[in-house]
């Protein structure tokens, strides 16, 4: 039962995967590319804590911290970039 629940919440996440690169591609603006982007990044580490639960091991929890760090950082730079045009002051 709990893979049929594993597979029905990553197809889920598959799916606003692919609206979100609808959104990315799309997007009238930069701000509209920044949050789905960040919703992007989201939905990968639901996925990697799905794929850590369905194979039962810790590792794709740590990718899961890993990939949540990098698009925190990714996220702030953008939108620094954008308000300000540079990155570091």
């Amino acid at each position: 039962m709990i893979e049929l629940a594993l597979l029905f919440a990553a197809g889920c996440y598959g799916i606003a995967l692919l609206l979100d690169l609808w959104r990315i591609v799309l997007g009238p603006h930069a701000a509209d590319r920044i949050l789905a982007l960040d919703t992007m990044v989201i939905n990968v580490i639901a996925l990697l804590v799905l794929y850590g639960v369905w194979r039962g091991t810790a590792i794709y929890f740590e990718a899961a911290m890993l990939v949540a760090m990098v698009g925190f950082v990714s996220t702030v730079a953008y939108c620094r970039f954008l308000l300000r045009g540079d990155i570091i002051e």
